[in-house]
């Protein structure tokens, strides 16, 4: 499956969840991560960053998609991360 991860964390955990989210995803722009997971790895990650984060005063937001097939990117402005596949 492809996703889109996107977080808002307290400054002190920030490196922390970047450095996890960098094992399992592709660096898009600040706190934003897309690419594609198993589903067992998903859970790893999401299992990992619950031990990272503050559920009082963070947040992780997943999106999900199981087929690219009527998705596009277009990215406006400057391309922290350039790819060569889009979404």
């Amino acid at each position: 499956m492809f996703v889109i991860l996107v977080y808002d964390v307290e400054e002190k955990r920030v490196a922390k969840v970047l450095k996890k989210c960098r094992e399992y995803l592709t660096w898009v722009q600040n706190s934003v991560f897309e690419g594609d997971i198993t589903e067992a790895n998903l859970k790893k990650l999401q299992m990992e960053l619950n031990r990272i984060i503050k559920k009082e005063a963070d947040s992780v937001i997943i999106y999900k998609f199981n087929s690219l097939k009527y998705s596009s990117r277009e990215v406006m402005g400057l391309d922290k991360n350039p790819q060569n596949s889009i979404i």
